[in-house]
């Protein structure tokens, strides 16, 4: 059994593979041993962008960006607590767009700079990013978004902008890595992580990946009850593993505080690591569950049928 130290009350599932648990994270994560995680991989709730669930312990439910931030700290420390010496954290965010009615202007906030920010109050050093891009046209037949619109290039361009690009933000804990990440040439060929295609670089360890398909999602049908959700937007799986291929050995925990329908614990058990997901909302909870144990019927078939 995976040994997360978590002593929950709540709805949870522990195999060998992973351990899984429907509750606050704030609550939880003071459990978990310290020096215990090998890395964590997550998206957290974009301020008050989207709405998960009607709880007050919704980190998405914040009255404001300051009170998120008071909220998120909880959080932030018990990471740099739990996470080993040496190992890397990556962050899934993006800059947030403002308001005119929520904001009193229209534009973009720092949000990715204020997380960094945050994570190094606490101790983190600022290791790595990585910028996704992302179709404007598919954005702005999704928002509407003012500044992408055509017409506003026509009526004043002075209000048109860019599309808002995902990133990958990497956090590094301090101190010396105690089980290193280590590859071979035949695990990880030069050519999977720097070669040159033109006329832009497409690897791993380019500043940008062009290639993200935003549609390699885990997708679930959730419950229509009265607190269902109104936005889910799980992390793309191609993102997920080219982190844990990059950062994290087989056998490796990873964890993540927001679960959500499980995508990264799921990458995690499909390419040989171990997964610790905590989640609040329990129909999210429920759908990670299932993919998760998805994840962990097809490592057992592929084995089978290995050794057949």
């Amino acid at each position: 059994m995976v040994e997360s130290g978590i002593k929950a009350n709540g709805k949870q599932v522990i195999t060998d593979l992973y351990a899984l648990y429907n509750g606050d994270s704030c609550e939880l994560m003071p459990d978990i041993p310290s020096n215990s995680i090998d890395m964590s991989v997550f998206s957290p709730p974009f301020e008050s962008l989207y709405c998960y669930s009607n709880s007050d312990r919704d980190l998405g439910n914040s009255k404001g960006h300051d009170d998120f931030f008071l909220h998120f700290s909880f959080i932030t420390k018990e990471l740099f607590r739990i996470l080993k010496p040496g190992r890397i954290m990556a962050v899934h965010c993006m800059n947030l767009p403002t308001s005119k009615e929520k904001d009193g202007y229209i534009g973009i906030r720092d949000f990715r700079g204020d997380l960094i920010r945050a994570f190094q109050d606490v101790g983190f050093i600022y290791h790595a990013e990585v910028c996704i891009w992302k179709n404007p046209v598919t954005a702005m037949q999704r928002t509407k978004a003012l500044g992408l619109l055509h017409k506003q290039l026509k009526k004043d361009s002075c209000m048109s902008r860019m599309g808002i690009p995902d990133y990958v933000v990497f956090m590094r804990k301090p101190g010396e890595n105690p089980n290193r990440v280590t590859h071979t040439n035949e695990s990880f060929p030069v050519a999977d992580w720097q070669e040159y295609a033109s006329p832009i670089w497409d690897e791993l360890n380019s500043p940008v990946w062009w290639d993200i398909n935003q549609s390699d999602t885990l997708n679930a049908r959730m419950p229509h009850d009265d607190e269902s959700e109104r936005h889910i937007c799980p992390l793309q799986l191609d993102v997920i593993e080219r982190c844990l291929r990059m950062y994290s050995n087989p056998g490796d925990v990873v964890f993540t505080p927001f679960l959500g329908i499980g995508s990264e614990v799921y990458t995690a058990i499909k390419m040989g690591r171990k997964g610790i997901g905590i989640e609040l909302k329990p129909a999210y909870f429920d759908a990670a569950v299932e993919n998760i144990k998805n994840a962990e019927m097809e490592m057992q078939q592929a084995t089978l049928f290995d050794m057949a």
